[in-house]
């Protein structure tokens, strides 16, 4: 058995923000959601997140996940004192407390699942996830037996000399037996500079103890300041493009692109520079997506081509062209072997199979057949200043240049729109359409004003 405590209390001021440090983004999620996440391959029995600082604001935006206990340390006097407060809510337990940190976001599941491996095979007191750094100046030494069985932590101004070539630091990441920690917890003393109740000298204060070595130094880094949150983005981006290699994907100038954690690639996928692809995003094989482009919550289909543009919510099916420089927002879905060209808007539209809509045109709440093709400039007139109105546009169906469809309206299947014209009221089948002033021509007209 295993409950999770991971501390989530504190402000954070080096971030120079109102926000709470753990609510503070990164690729996509919270710093306390990535801590959450990690742990759910466990299956613990409890999670205890405890909060602080603007407890009730972390409480809401945790609201989406479930099976989440929330303890409050109303006063902030260090990690030893966060644990203090899981004394009633604990009592009569007999497993494992796993402390993680809510602002250490980068630590693997395997990783953890690892030292929680450890910790019980070795029946431990206590466990102390360690890492060995090229640079530990700074950081308390961990100090341990050829058997992994720690000896003593000592503060890096108390090392000597040689004590100070130990590389081996203290993560801050700890699992312990509750039964035995549940006695220290009430007799910790603060005696130090800060006033605070440390989690190390319970560490100090029960037997036996091991240390772990995470394999990868960077998953144990902190987040602290906005400096070391850009530092953590790069890691994780770093990893998931790596991944995304690794399965088939190819990232044109990969510094210049950032993929979100949920993003799915499939293999084939070729993806250009100074592309972002973010949350639920589906793009699948063979298709080149960018360079200058943005795909949010979207799913694009095989052999898709998408060029500088913007897609958002919305679905975009095999053997289509997007762009240059195309915005489809508010779930569009757009069929097969489309065409959606320069300077073109869609928002909440569905595009049949082989339509194109070349350029300069917006299309809002607006439904067509297949092979219709919106000349260029044409605008449906979907709102009236109180409500959006639909237009709905049959198969075959062509509209000429710098046209407007006032909706709401239909148009029938192999309808013609003569260009210029701004149509009004519904269209038949195989109709021609003009709705324009006819040309008047008035020679000599200038002479006669002058």
């Amino acid at each position: 058995m295993v409950v999770v405590a991971i501390l989530a209390a504190g402000r954070g001021t080096r971030m120079k923000s109102n926000l709470p440090k753990v609510l503070h983004s990164l690729g996509g999620k919270s710093l306390v959601e990535r801590v959450i996440q990690s742990v759910e391959p466990l299956q613990p029995e409890r999670q205890m997140v405890i909060v602080g600082y603007q407890a009730a604001l972390v409480k809401t935006a945790l609201v989406p996940i479930p099976d989440l206990e929330f303890v409050e340390q109303t006063v902030q006097l260090g990690t030893g004192h966060a644990i203090q407060q899981l004394l009633p809510h604990l009592e009569g337990y007999k497993g494992d407390l796993l402390v993680l940190n809510g602002d250490v976001p980068l630590l693997r599941s395997e990783t953890i699942k690892h030292f929680l491996q450890i910790h019980q095979e070795n029946q431990n007191a206590a466990t102390v996830l360690t890492a060995k750094l090229p640079n530990p100046k700074g950081y308390g030494r961990v100090f341990c037996d050829d058997n992994n069985v720690l000896q003593q932590i000592v503060e890096d101004k108390d090392c000597t000399a040689p004590q100070r070539e130990n590389q081996r630091i203290n993560a801050g990441v700890y699992c312990f037996r509750w039964q035995d920690l549940e006695k220290i917890l009430p007799h910790l003393q603060a005696n130090n500079a800060q006033k605070e109740y440390y989690l190390t000298d319970a560490v100090t204060q029960v037997t036996p103890v091991m240390a772990v070595d995470v394999e990868d130094f960077q998953e144990i880094g902190g987040i602290n300041d906005r400096l070391q949150l850009s530092g953590a983005y790069d890691i994780l981006q770093a990893r998931i493009k790596e991944k995304w290699m690794k399965a088939g994907v190819t990232l044109i100038d990969s510094a210049s692109i950032t993929i979100d954690e949920a993003v799915e690639l499939e293999p084939d996928v070729i993806i250009e520079p100074q592309t972002h692809l973010r949350g639920n995003t589906v793009i699948k094989a063979g298709s080149r997506i960018g360079p200058g482009s943005l795909i949010e919550n979207s799913l694009i289909g095989e052999n898709v081509t998408v060029r500088y543009s913007v897609i958002d919510h919305s679905v975009v099916q095999n053997e289509t062209q997007i762009g240059p420089y195309a915005h489809l927002r508010g779930h569009v879905e757009v069929g097969e072997k489309c065409r959606v060209g320069n300077f073109v808007e869609l928002k909440n539209t569905k595009l049949g199979n082989g339509t194109k809509t070349a350029h300069l045109s917006y299309l809002g709440d607006t439904t067509t057949g297949t092979k219709v093709n919106i000349g260029a400039g044409t605008i449906t007139a979907n709102y009236d200043g109180v409500n959006k109105h639909k237009t709905i546009i049959g198969n075959n169906t062509k509209t000429g240049s710098n046209s407007v469809l006032v909706a709401p309206i239909t148009l029938g299947n192999d309808v013609y729109v003569a260009a210029g014209s701004t149509i009004t009221d519904n269209v038949p089948d195989n109709s021609l359409v003009i709705a324009r002033q006819r040309q008047v021509i008035k020679e000599g007209w200038e002479m006669k004003k002058k």
